[in-house]
């Protein structure tokens, strides 16, 4: 397993050794340890989620907060989506950028998005089976969000705004200005 750097502090991309053979393929999907010597960070989960998505469903921005905030692993087992983590971490030196990149069964990466940032995905296949680790549980008060247009911002998700499909809940999230995390 290898550990890419982003531009946001403490989220990394995460690239699986795979082996390929006449059979198929073999990979280590995820290993604590390993984790925690290459990032430093602690890396255990409690909960998987799995979503299934079509193209254009957009997901998010969401994010846990206070005692119930969530650290993340997350990567695409069919199709592929653009994943991108924002920093809301008010004293962190990346606080209020934006990072993203394309998860998908055919590359395999994973992303770790630490807690304190706003997560969310868009579908750019026909459809995508998306895999979340998290660690610590979903908690529905401490939910918190901001809206996918903020014009601050500035995300570009890699769909034309007309194919974009949200729940009602990511139509009306505050803006980031708000401060609601």
């Amino acid at each position: 397993m290898k550990i890419k750097n982003t531009p946001l502090q403490d989220c990394y991309i995460i690239e699986p050794t795979i082996f390929n053979d006449e059979r198929g393929y073999f990979f280590e999907k995820y290993n604590e340890k390993r984790f925690k010597d290459l990032t430093g960070l602690n890396g255990h989960f409690v909960q998987d989620n799995i979503s299934r998505s079509t193209y254009g469903v957009l997901r998010g921005l969401h994010l846990q907060k206070g005692e119930h905030a969530q650290a993340k692993l997350v990567s695409c087992l069919e199709g592929a989506v653009w994943d991108v983590a924002v920093d809301l971490r008010q004293n962190s030196p990346t606080f209020g950028k934006w990072f993203g990149v394309e998860l998908s069964a055919e590359n395999k990466l994973q992303f770790y998005v630490p807690r304190g940032f706003g997560h969310g995905f868009s579908v750019i296949s026909e459809t995508a089976v998306f895999a979340y680790k998290c660690d610590n549980y979903y908690n529905k008060e401490s939910e918190g969000g901001v809206i996918y247009s903020d014009e601050e911002l500035n995300i570009d998700w890699k769909l034309p705004q007309a194919d974009i499909v949200l729940s009602d809940k990511d139509k009306i999230q505050p803006i980031f200005a708000a401060r609601n995390f």
